[in-house]
């Protein structure tokens, strides 16, 4: 048994290192999707949202108008679950057909019949393994086989682990890279391809995460896989728009989905932490993150493409700022640092 595979058989995880074992496995492929453009899933805890967070409220109702999507194909890999599968329910809902990807073929096929009764329209299930190039050029086949060419691509598959980095073994490091920035390489290269031979266009998208941008402790596999696939599709820009084709990313700050709080916040003791650092007070949900996923792979956003849009309630510039946490500094504490600099004029 292998590093990763150790890792993740312990089957929980937590940011706390100082509480758990550090070398703890979180592979985040996120909960499931129930009522329309809401992920269905139950407070996992019971910690209260920061008092401004009632002014930044997360809304359910998707934001484009009906049928923006309307005879459209759609590939989201990591469809089944999480955002994949909010993300798939949103463009379903706007009239997408959709093709979902990823290696549990179970999973995939209730997700579709899911979406499919929900929303009227036709969800595709396709088994794929993106860290295998010959297993991706089979499903990008299999995708324009039952659907046609995707005019939208969604990059959504990832897999990840807490661990000191003393503590990583080649293979673990292999095995992140493999599925977050060779996995979307496989995917967008082969699929690119494709449409350059058929004179087609498509909008694709990437989801990384805030942490691309500055690295994290902890989990430097995924840190560096993301910012290499931040590179490809910034590369891509430039180089595939004169074939009709659109790259954007996505970074989330944290999301609530059962699948990654689960494993990072077993006892929810974590959750109001988190949010001290969020200026707007609360997580993020999915709906919001597949809001802006349709409307950057919609035609509204036709002008938009080599951003990097971080979407976190501006966690990571308070975290960022040297002098951020003043904030905690009483109006008290303020009056007494004021009338000592006051007395430090001139000298």
């Amino acid at each position: 048994m292998d590093a990763v595979q150790l890792l993740c058989k312990a089957g929980l995880g937590t940011l706390r290192l100082f509480r758990l074992n550090p070398a703890l496995c979180v592979r985040t492929r996120g909960a499931g999707a129930k009522r329309l453009l809401s992920h269905g899933t139950r407070p996992l805890c019971q910690s209260k949202d920061l008092p401004q967070a009632s002014f930044f409220p997360p809304l359910q109702a998707v934001m484009l108008p009906p049928n923006t999507f309307k005879g459209k194909v759609a590939f989201i890999t990591g469809g089944g679950t999480g955002l994949g599968k909010g993300m798939t329910l949103a463009l379903s809902s706007l009239g997408a057909e959709c093709v979902i990807a990823s290696r549990n073929i179970d999973v995939l096929k209730q997700t579709a019949n899911e979406i499919s009764a929900e929303t009227g329209n036709k969800v595709h299930a396709v088994q794929c393994n993106v860290r295998d190039p010959t297993a991706v050029k089979s499903a990008v086949a299999e995708l324009i086989e039952v659907a046609g060419h995707p005019s939208v691509v969604i990059n959504n598959a990832a897999g990840n682990f807490v661990s000191p980095s003393e503590r990583l073994s080649a293979n673990a490091f292999r095995t992140v890279t493999e599925i977050v920035l060779n996995g979307t390489a496989y995917v967008t290269l082969e699929i690119g391809k494709e449409l350059i031979k058929a004179q087609k266009g498509a909008a694709f998208l990437a989801i990384t995460t805030i942490y691309a941008e500055s690295g994290s402790g902890f989990v430097s596999p995924s840190a560096s896989a993301k910012a290499g696939v931040e590179a490809l599709f910034k590369s891509l820009t430039s180089e595939w728009g004169r074939y009709g084709m659109r790259f954007n990313v996505i970074q989330p700050g944290p999301i609530k989905t059962k699948g990654a709080f689960s494993r990072l916040d077993p006892t929810g003791s974590f959750e109001g932490t988190m949010k001290e650092d969020i200026p707007c007070g609360r997580l993020g949900t999915p709906e919001e993150i597949a809001n802006l996923t349709a409307y950057l792979c919609s035609d509204y956003a036709s002008w938009v493409s080599g951003a990097i849009i971080r979407m976190d309630g501006g966690k990571y510039v308070s975290m960022a700022g040297e002098f951020n946490d003043l904030k905690k500094v009483t109006k008290e504490q303020w009056d007494v640092m004021e009338s000592i600099i006051r007395k430090t004029k001139g000298s």
